[in-house]
């Protein structure tokens, strides 16, 4: 099958950006097994077609969730006001997205993808408040930022984050945002899946991108203008920030269809990153320097002549990099299949802890690692299990 015609899979950011009357749209690459990916899983980003705003919205409450019909109004009621919508002017135009408040000295965390490139944010209050925002610290890797506003500190109601270690799939969560310009809309889903990795905004010098890990997967209804909005537990803490969409083609009006995938930023990642956004207004990213697949068929892990179906196959590594200076190797020896080359590392276990796959490796490093830092693999290399040690660096 030629790349022309290999089916992708498409991912919204979920800001809106209005370009006079038209439609911008940016995309980001997808990783597919035939495509590795650097320190990455990647994903496909799309920019969503806008809508003009307005002002009201209604909670609605699906049917499935009535009997938490009294939590759920209590958490919107309670929260929503840390809620805030952001519009926004960039050189292509207008657009909206979402933030959230998280401490009394005026922070708030919204996606790099919304502030990126704007001069001047509008912050609009739930309680009807209006003031201008500055972006302080922005990380395109983990899709962050921080915008500083000077108001009152009883306008601000902080939200907390919660441990996104402790989410667990199928939990009750809940969305709050500004999708199309309708702010304040709230929406309820579960936790579908964790531990998923996208697309950083961060490009490599050989065209592809770097990764986002440790994402979570919800089927709480998101929309464009979600963007930078919290996802929320029953306990009304924190456990992600709403990224991005996967769609499923275009309408025949030329809009992408939502699935009603959506993905957020797990809050330990917020955790880590954000504190640091606002002292310095930036983020060092931990980086190995190597590629690997995000998946592999049986197909290819028989030509590999892989002993097992679990683990992280190293395709390759950057010469001079982490990986490489400690000595990981990649595959060189051609098999049957067109492309795919034998011989490299299987990773099977991250300091001490069994991995599956690549998702799971690099979920685990951008949680618990920091440029400097060491991280153990245990690799299977020509029938022999040892341990390989990596000096972490800093993506740049």
């Amino acid at each position: 099958m030629t790349k022309q015609n290999r089916l992708r899979t498409l991912f919204f950011i979920l800001s809106i950006l209005v370009v006079a009357t038209a439609c911008s749209l940016t995309r980001v690459g997808v990783t597919t097994p035939e495509e590795p990916s650097t320190d990455a899983q990647i994903q496909q980003t799309t920019v969503a077609p806008s809508i003009l705003p307005t002002q009201s919205s209604q909670t609605v409450i699906v049917p499935q969730y009535a009997a938490l019909e009294d939590s759920l109004e209590a958490i919107y009621e309670k929260y929503s006001p840390g809620v805030v919508s952001l519009q926004y002017s960039t050189i292509e135009g207008a657009g909206q997205g979402t933030g959230f408040v998280i401490d009394k000295e005026g922070h708030i965390v919204t996606n790099y993808h919304v502030a990126s490139g704007v001069d001047k944010l509008e912050v609009h209050f739930s309680s009807g408040l209006k003031v201008y925002g500055e972006v302080i610290g922005s990380d395109m890797d983990s899709d962050l930022a921080v915008i500083k506003v000077d108001v009152d500190p009883d306008e601000l109601v902080p939200l907390t984050l919660g441990d996104s270690n402790l989410v667990k799939v199928g939990q009750t969560v809940v969305a709050i945002g500004n999708p199309y310009g309708l702010s304040g809309t709230m929406t309820v889903g579960v936790v579908s899946a964790r531990g998923r990795v996208l697309d950083s905004m961060r490009q490599t010098s050989s065209g592809t991108f770097f990764s986002s890990g440790d994402a979570i997967q919800t089927d709480a209804l998101i929309n464009p203008g979600n963007s930078g909005g919290p996802l929320l537990n029953l306990n009304g803490e924190v456990i992600g920030v709403n990224r991005a969409i996967q769609t499923a083609g275009m309408s025949l009006s030329g809009e992408a269809i939502n699935t009603g995938i959506g993905f957020a930023i797990s809050s330990n990642i917020v955790r880590k990153v954000v504190p640091s956004l606002i002292e310095t207004g930036s983020y060092a990213y931990p980086y190995l320097g190597m590629t690997s697949y995000s998946s592999m068929s049986l197909a290819m892990i028989e030509a590999l002549e892989l002993p097992q179906s679990t683990g992280a196959y190293v395709i390759s590594v950057v010469k001079g990099g982490p990986a490489d200076v400690a000595g990981i190797r990649g595959g060189t020896v051609p098999t049957s299949v067109q492309g795919l080359y034998k011989g490299g590392d299987l990773i099977i276990a991250v300091d001490g802890q069994p991995i599956k796959d690549f998702s799971e490796l690099m979920s685990y490093m951008v949680v618990n690692k920091n440029p400097g830092d060491t991280i153990t693999f245990t690799v299977i290399r020509d029938g022999q299990t040892l341990d390989v040690d990596v000096v972490l660096g800093s993506r740049e």
